[in-house]
């Protein structure tokens, strides 16, 4: 499994990608794509905002916070071997550059969105050197943005707070498996993947934007797929693109869509087939 040439070329040459999911066989070796793709750009930041959609009721109201996560290193570096029978060693390298890079982005980021505070997330209290590291290039990034609130909290404690108020984050930068899991955690505070927007900043100027949803081979062709994750994705990627109004307006016609019952698709509690909410988008864009 290989990332196409053709396609490697067009991102190099356009600096802009968009991409759907992709299924990486489990425990079988081959390596994940999306790994592979970040690499291959160095999409160094993956950038997910978490907005509650009107009319779409869930647990949780007025949830509306980004999540900012370091995307090239972390247990996610691949350094893994065996060094005796029964015994595997997994290396998690965390590097000055690539957390100092996250880290000043996050807050570049805050600025450029009216963002009021960045949240470093960590657990230096038990990996002191790895996470220390980080969260000292955490430290010293806040320093130049005195106009942005800076806090720094432990994994589980946010954890905790965030099913119980997510209100109290707005930006939260983290190391890449923590970014992994909370960012799916507050995914699901707003309805699930599936309404979640994603989007990968390289240091060379490439963007990758994707919906991180799973294939689900189980409902292909068969209409039923939701594609708001792709769609919104692809608004995140037209605002990158300095397209913000055109972004907007398509944005703003699937929230409607999904507002309406009638036009949502299952996972979403409607009835909806796909083709039917993508003709209720085109609609409201109208």
């Amino acid at each position: 499994m290989v990332i196409p040439q053709k396609a490697i070329d067009s991102v190099n040459k356009n600096k802009i990608g968009l991409k759907g999911p992709l299924a990486t066989p489990i425990g079988k070796g081959h390596q994940s794509l999306n790994l592979a793709l970040r690499k291959t750009f160095n999409l160094y930041a993956n950038v997910r905002p978490c907005r509650s959609i009107e009319g779409y009721k869930t647990p949780y109201d007025d949830v509306d916070l980004v999540t900012i996560r370091e995307n090239t290193e972390g247990e996610y570096s691949g350094i893994e071997h065996v060094i005796v029978d029964g015994v595997v060693q997994s290396i998690k390298l965390i590097t000055e550059v690539a957390s100092r890079r996250v880290a000043e982005f996050a807050f570049r980021y805050a600025v450029a969105n009216g963002r009021k505070s960045v949240t470093a997330v960590h657990k230096a209290n038990i990996m002191r050197m790895s996470d220390g590291l980080f969260l000292q290039c955490c430290r010293e990034a806040a320093e130049k943005f005195p106009e942005v609130q800076f806090d720094e909290m432990y994994l589980d404690t946010v954890c905790l707070h965030m099913v119980q108020d997510p209100k109290k984050y707005d930006v939260l930068v983290m190391p890449n498996l923590y970014g992994d899991i909370l960012s799916d955690l507050c995914a699901g505070l707003i309805g699930g993947l599936g309404v979640t927007p994603s989007g990968n900043i390289g240091e060379n100027g490439a963007a990758i934007f994707e919906s991180v949803h799973g294939t689900a081979p189980d409902i292909a062709g068969q209409d039923k797929a939701n594609p708001t994750a792709l769609l919104l994705s692809a608004c995140m990627m037209l605002k990158h693109m300095g397209l913000g109004t055109y972004g907007s307006k398509i944005e703003k016609a699937a929230f409607e869509a999904i507002k309406n019952k009638e036009t949502r698709t299952a996972d979403l509690g409607g009835k909806a087939t796909c083709s039917q909410f993508t003709d209720a988008v085109c609609r409201y864009v109208d």
